[in-house]
């Protein structure tokens, strides 16, 4: 088989990740793809962060274009990579986020680009499976694909893509960038939901095609387990979540040309009803159609309209 030509550009969002990033950055080194780029928005480190990848730039910048740019500086890592994929001078194209902390497989990209047709006019997210290692690099776990790729009607109440692991096709950039830069919970769930609202389609790969390192300072973390699944049960009867789902649906609102008629109908009506808890809540979500992937899924967001959290 060829290899692919297509050219990637990598997206890693950096904020005091010395401890972990160089093995991240050796796992780019390694992909069996080499025909990509790296883009970096450093969210102002104070430790070595920008030693490491200024002495990285300098050492592989002959055989690839890397970028060292300066974060946004507040709003998290949802703010950094929406401020990196809307800077104004990223070429179009494919691009691949990457976190600071894991390690890729060799065959990461290659993976990602024979799922993604390049010939699909379509937005097209993909988003793949990983291996979980704790702060040492021991195996410690391996995530579990979620039963179906979301469509808008599970993305609207459910983030089940992986962020480090996203890879977002030419369309999908184009829309994000139409899109701007909203501010939202979480950038992975506002990508699922923003591409798969606007017509677009995700692409899920079951394969897993990095180490995903778990450690005290993760942003959200590893999902499996009971623990972790009373914990998301948690966070969805909690007045966070439906402050999160409220936050994207506004954004949705914002960007109201870029989405089909049917969609947008479907974000006014979430929108404009008074959200007060009951029977009335459960039957909005079903008329709309909105809901998580399972039964249990779905239950906790019942019950969540039921006690006015949603």
């Amino acid at each position: 088989m060829l290899p692919d030509p297509r050219h990637v550009t990598i997206l890693l969002c950096t904020l005091n990740g010395a401890a972990f990033l160089p093995a991240q950055l050796a796992s780019y080194l390694r992909q069996t793809h080499t025909n990509w780029s790296l883009w970096i928005s450093d969210d102002g480190s104070s430790d070595g962060t920008q030693a490491i990848l200024t002495d990285f730039a300098r050492s592989h910048g002959d055989a690839h274009d890397i970028r060292l740019m300066q974060g946004p500086g507040q709003g998290g890592s949802a703010a950094n990579f929406l401020a990196l994929l809307g800077h104004p001078d990223l070429p179009p194209g494919v691009v691949a986020l990457s976190d600071q902390d894991d390690i890729w497989l060799p065959g990461k990209l290659a993976h990602a680009l024979r799922c993604l047709s390049d010939t699909a006019t379509e937005p097209l997210i993909y988003s793949a499976q990983s291996f979980y290692i704790d702060a040492a690099g021991r195996h410690i776990g391996s995530s579990r694909p979620p039963a179906a790729a979301p469509v808008f009607a599970t993305a609207m109440l459910q983030n089940v893509l992986a962020g480090h692991s996203m890879v977002l096709n030419a369309p999908a950039l184009a829309l994000v960038r139409a899109a701007g830069r909203p501010v939202v919970p979480f950038h992975d769930w506002w990508l699922t939901l923003l591409v798969t609202a606007a017509g677009g389609r995700a692409v899920l790969d079951r394969r897993r095609v990095l180490l995903y390192r778990q450690h005290g300072s993760n942003v959200m973390g590893a999902p499996g387990g009971l623990r972790a699944g009373l914990r998301r049960m948690g966070r969805v009867l909690a007045q966070d979540y439906g402050q999160w789902v409220a936050a994207n649906a506004r954004a949705l609102q914002a960007v109201a040309p870029l989405l089909p008629a049917p969609h947008r109908a479907t974000i006014v009506a979430f929108l404009d009803a008074p959200r007060r808890g009951g029977p009335w809540r459960i039957a909005l979500l079903r008329r709309l159609g909105l809901r998580r992937q399972g039964w249990r899924g779905t239950a906790a967001v019942y019950l969540a309209a039921l006690l006015g959290r949603l």
